[in-house]
């Protein structure tokens, strides 16, 4: 057998060690020496942000969603535009749209105090997002930390991959088989929708146009959105516990009281109508299953180990 001399020795180590470096996995104990205050930061400051505007738990969800769904949960939707390329923040599905960036900045910068260059902005946005959940009386789920954060962003994924207000149900079970999920999956993440509201751009289709609308809820909502103009002005997605986080959403699809498209296709005589009745009966189930789902979405294709970096600011590149 051939005896490596100690210079080949430190090569294979080191080889070895980028190897296992480039493939670390993540760790719910990721930061436990390095930034041991981390996840009290984070918390604190999404319940302030929450506090201070109750769309803000909803916001933070969207933010970490539409994030994972372009290239995995690497911070790319954080990522102003540069010369190099055009970012995620002015895709279809955001621009104009995705809100909470300032809080994700707010936080940044207090975990920089605490443990400069040590903490990405993935992790950040991955851990604000599920205290906002939270924060709105939501379920909790275990996160395992270690993300880093790309270099880059594309504004053709974010406009191809993530799904929209006027897709049908074969489109969102497509959408979110792409990414991994089941249609049970699907119907269980689309319940982020029981907080937050949307603007009257992606729903005046549906009030004055569609057959399958509760009559009063059509018009009641009208109210708020006119044929045209006010493109801009907001709707709840939970017209009855808009700022609760529970499973009065699949009760308001039943009632045919779907804000959106996407929303209605799920109770619509088609093949999600059962998983919607069985949460609009069984909270803990759909608390159950939305949480495991987050924790599969959280996992995501994360950039690890020598891949990515830890950005200083979220909005750019080091």
């Amino acid at each position: 057998m051939a005896v490596l001399v100690p210079q080949c020795w430190a090569r294979l180590m080191l080889l070895l060690l980028l190897i296992g470096v480039s493939n670390a996995q993540l760790s719910s104990n990721f930061y436990s020496s390095s930034c041991p205050n981390l996840l009290s930061i984070i918390r604190t400051a999404v319940n302030s942000a929450v506090s201070s505007d109750s769309r803000m738990g909803a916001s933070l969800l969207r933010l970490h969603f539409h994030d994972c769904f372009v290239a995995g949960c690497d911070a790319s939707v954080l990522l102003d535009d540069t010369a190099n390329f055009t970012g995620e923040k002015t895709a279809g599905p955001n621009n104009n749209s995705l809100r909470g960036f300032e809080v994700i900045d707010n936080i940044k910068t207090q975990v920089e105090a605490a443990c400069p260059g040590v903490v990405s902005c993935a992790d950040i946005l991955t851990v604000a997002a599920r205290d906002g959940v939270v924060a709105l009386n939501g379920p909790s789920w275990a996160i395992a930390l270690g993300r880093r954060d790309s270099t880059t962003a594309s504004l053709s994924n974010a406009n191809s991959q993530i799904p929209g207000p006027g897709n049908n149900l074969n489109a969102l079970i497509t959408a979110f088989s792409n990414k991994g999920f089941t249609a049970r999956e699907m119907v269980a993440l689309s319940g982020s929708h029981t907080i937050g509201q949307a603007r009257c751009t992606t729903f005046r289709n549906r009030i004055y146009n569609e057959a399958n609308i509760n009559a009063t809820f059509a018009t009641s909502t009208r109210a708020n959105c006119p044929r045209s103009g006010g493109d801009n002005t907001l709707s709840p997605l939970d017209v009855a516990t808009p700022n609760a986080f529970n499973n009065d959403y699949y009760r308001n699809l039943i009632s045919l009281k779907g804000l959106l498209h996407s929303d209605q296709q799920l109770f619509n005589n088609g093949s999600t109508d059962a998983q919607v009745r069985a949460y609009s009966t069984n909270s803990a189930s759909f608390f159950n299953d939305f949480a495991a789902a987050m924790v599969k979405m959280t996992n995501l294709s994360p950039l690890t180990g020598t891949n990515g970096q830890i950005r200083r600011n979220c909005r750019r590149t080091n």
